[in-house]
């Protein structure tokens, strides 16, 4: 199955939670935080939305980091996808 988003809609894949800190702390299962980075998997076409011209800003293959409410969680095939608006987007991770 495939999600192929519409308007300005992006599909992200999260990143897991890190298991352990930088400091080698061992974290619980329960006190991992959602992690707020992923991988974008699709984009929508954009175009008018609201009477107003949207370009969307990402691509396929980007790691972006996300607003640490936004969008509908899916789950696929046992895959868990978030789906959010591009204006919750908030930054693109560069290497």
């Amino acid at each position: 199955m495939k999600l192929v988003p519409l308007g300005d809609r992006v599909v992200l894949k999260p990143q897991e939670a890190e298991k352990t800190t930088k400091s080698g702390i061992v974290l619980p299962g329960n006190e991992k935080e959602k992690p707020q980075q992923a991988e974008v998997l699709a984009v929508g076409p954009g175009g008018v939305i609201d009477g107003k011209e949207v370009k969307m800003q990402v691509s396929v293959g980007q790691n972006v980091i996300y607003s640490k409410y936004a969008g509908t969680t899916v789950k696929l095939d046992d895959t868990e996808y978030i789906i959010v608006k591009q204006s919750d987007i908030l930054a693109v991770v560069e290497d």
